[in-house]
């Protein structure tokens, strides 16, 4: 029971975190809330499965093309619909709404409403004490704590991240010391999408595939985001990490937990934020940094 938490803890943990971290980086820079980002996630699952189902290619090409799609699927959303106006907070919320939707309404037309498996990706399973573990758990958690790794040396050791964290910190300043603080924008939304993107690939093995999937994974990500401090990396991976296992305790020491798993992280969220309103990590709202 323990390696089992354990292990699924880490998995869901680290998937809520890839998509947490894409969300508070485009809420940090371009300061828009993105609301579809997991639609994206949902996107990049189903370019594996109609991949893997359609057309005959090696997984690695799948999963490369399907992160890709992903991060140019955002960027396009972006230059197409959000950066125009993206000073009004409302508008941007509603539209990025509209988008997730419109992604569903034609994975629906295309593939119906049923749930879809996608084969691992590592097939085989070990056994830890006697408990049957899967080398696609593995490999999920070792891409996803990868990943977290690559964002957090791209953020804080290249020229991009301090141009990103430069720009979230303050735009204007950003801009006349001469960043060109829209292409920054740009390039953080192309990142979030590869990380959704990245997300989906990591999820999609393990977890049914269906055209509703982004709805409660949209629900998980903001709460990990609140949770953390909105618009704070470092929150939205501990917030992440957090619902992972509490979500993980309760399906696996309640019975019927599953049907509790969405309740329990919007009730961490409420809960935390009677107690304090900023985060975890005390970031005032009005002055949320990377």
């Amino acid at each position: 029971m323990v390696q089992m938490i354990l292990v699924n803890g880490l998995l869901l943990g680290g998937i809520f975190a890839i998509l947490a971290i894409g969300f508070s980086l485009v809420f940090g820079v371009a300061k828009i809330l993105s609301m579809f980002h997991t639609a994206l996630y949902m996107v990049a699952a189903f370019l594996v499965f109609a991949a893997m189902n359609y057309f005959e290619c090696q997984t690695w090409i799948i999963v490369v093309c399907a992160i890709l799609i992903s991060g140019i699927l955002a960027m396009l959303c972006y230059v197409l619909f959000l950066d125009r106006i993206k000073q009004h907070t409302t508008a941007v919320m509603i539209v990025s709404l509209a988008i997730a939707i419109i992604f569903q309404e034609i994975l629906l037309l295309k593939f119906g409403g049923h749930f879809r498996a996608i084969p691992a990706f590592v097939p085989g399973y070990t056994e830890i004490m006697g408990v049957r573990v899967l080398y696609q758990h593995f490999f999920s958690i070792g891409a996803a704590l990868v990943t977290i790794c690559g964002v957090w040396l791209l953020l804080y050791r290249s020229r991009m991240g301090i141009a990103i964290r430069a720009v979230s910190d303050d735009m204007e300043a950003a801009g006349l010391m001469g960043i060109d603080v829209g292409r920054v924008c740009l390039i953080t939304m192309g990142i979030s999408g590869v990380l959704a993107g990245i997300a989906g690939v990591v999820a999609a093995p393990l977890s049914p595939v269906f055209p509703l999937m982004w709805m409660q994974a949209l629900l998980i990500v903001l709460a990990a985001v609140v949770l953390g401090g909105l618009g704070s990396i470092k929150g939205s991976i501990v917030g992440a990490f957090v619902l992972g296992f509490a979500e993980t305790c309760v399906v696996f020491l309640i019975p019927q937990g599953a049907f509790l798993r969405g309740a329990v992280s919007l009730g961490l969220m409420i809960a935390l934020l009677i107690i304090r309103p900023e985060g975890l990590f005390g970031v005032v709202f009005e002055e949320e940094r990377l």
